[in-house]
């Protein structure tokens, strides 16, 4: 009996003299019931917002892209008329459309199309193609929401705005009017966001001259 208590009494002494293992483990305990609540407690607004779009420039984007879909088919058709007679060919897809051939329009066109030759439909072949890597250019550049994008198609719809202008003035049609109205939306749009971008540059700039 007295060896069992002389044990037990050693015993006692050992934990009392090392207080820090018993803290240890209190320590660990703790750590491991505040780790689920750190995590816990990160803020939702960490994670990244998904980007959005404007609508409005990827609906520009889609126009021009469509246009430039148009002249290359007006640049193939040219290409495709050299070396025939341009009247003869425009008269057979006319009567394959069902087209009346007494008709003003197709009249007009037909003598029209006598004035062209091989030159001239290369020329034009030429020019749209132009026009249409121009407009592939401002689509994509505008779908991606580049500023050089949206500079190079207001510096463009501007340049055609007072040729369109004319042509309405000189003889009204529904063609020239929509035309004109899409192409001015245009410009005030683009214009308008470039001028918002502007001031929000100068107010960032006037914060930071302030903030230091």
């Amino acid at each position: 009996m007295k060896c069992i208590r002389q044990y037990s009494d050693s015993l006692r002494k050992g934990y009392s003299q090392n207080p820090g293992d018993s803290d240890n483990v209190r320590g660990s305990r703790n750590s491991t019931q505040s780790l689920p609540k750190t995590m816990a407690e990160v803020p939702k607004h960490s994670v990244s917002k998904p980007y959005h779009h404007n609508q409005w420039l990827i609906l520009i984007a889609a126009f021009k892209l469509a246009q430039a879909l148009l002249f290359v088919a007006i640049g193939v058709g040219a290409l495709r008329l050299l070396h025939k007679d341009v009247g003869d060919e425009l008269a057979r897809l006319a009567d394959h459309l069902r087209f009346n051939p007494e008709s003003r329009f197709v009249n007009f066109v037909l003598e029209k199309a006598a004035l062209l030759d091989d030159r001239l439909l290369r020329r034009i072949g030429a020019v749209v193609f132009v026009y249409a890597g121009l407009d592939l250019i401002e689509g994509v550049g505008l779908y991606l929401e580049k500023t050089w994008a949206e500079y190079l198609t207001l510096a463009i719809t501007g340049s055609f705005l007072p040729w369109e202008i004319f042509e309405v003035f000189r003889r009204v049609t529904a063609t020239r009017v929509s035309l004109l109205l899409v192409n001015a939306m245009v410009f005030f749009y683009l214009l308008s966001l470039i001028v918002e971008r502007g001031k929000r540059l100068r107010g960032v700039a006037g914060d930071e001259i302030l903030g230091e």
